[in-house]
């Protein structure tokens, strides 16, 4: 994987673009990385509905749950589907509308200097092994991408919402990440 610094797009991966982001706030890099879960319907996973919400375009009379989401505007960077594979919906160079209402060491407003990467599941259920490889990889590549990242700053999105998202949940092994992206630096 390679990033074209130019674009902020990952070369050999899925794009999709997503219209819900725009441009980060002038000299403000990346600064954190935001680890979510994600699976529509709840609990399910496969299927076109997760880039259908990012591209606002997902039908509230396919599934019960999605007349609750359909009208929202959200995004993220990138997703890291069940079987490994990573999709982009937004440019690391803009601010990808992932984390709402947030705030890291008292600093609000998250959106701005952070890239989003959802993994496709559920807080109660783990996570699979191609996803923490690909995950590692990806993050590998962001640190040595981005002078502005470091590895104290990758969390979850609850850590950045705390009562109000729960995200990546107890299924995610922060351990197992951590001891593989720090052993590859």
């Amino acid at each position: 994987m390679h990033i074209d610094l130019a674009t902020g797009l990952i070369q050999g991966v899925r794009q999709v673009v997503s219209p819900n982001c725009d441009e980060r706030p002038q000299g403000v890099a990346p600064e954190l990385l935001v680890i979510h879960g994600i699976s529509l319907p709840p609990g399910e996973f496969g299927g076109p509905w997760i880039d259908r919400l990012f591209t606002n375009s997902l039908p509230p009379d396919a599934h019960p749950y999605f007349a609750e989401v359909a009208d929202l505007k959200v995004s993220s960077h990138l997703l890291i589907r069940r079987q490994g594979e990573l999709v982009q919906y937004v440019s690391l160079n803009q601010r990808a509308w992932h984390a709402g209402p947030s705030c890291f060491q008292g600093r609000e407003c998250c959106n701005d200097f952070s890239i989003g990467i959802e993994l496709e599941g559920s807080d109660e259920l783990a996570y699979t092994e191609s996803q923490y490889e690909r995950l590692n990889q990806l993050v590998a590549l962001l640190l040595s991408t981005y002078p502005s990242l470091s590895a104290d700053r990758i969390v979850g999105h609850s850590d950045i919402a705390p009562g109000r998202k729960t995200d990546p949940g107890a299924a995610f092994d922060w351990q197992r990440l951590r001891s593989t992206y720090l052993a590859g630096l």
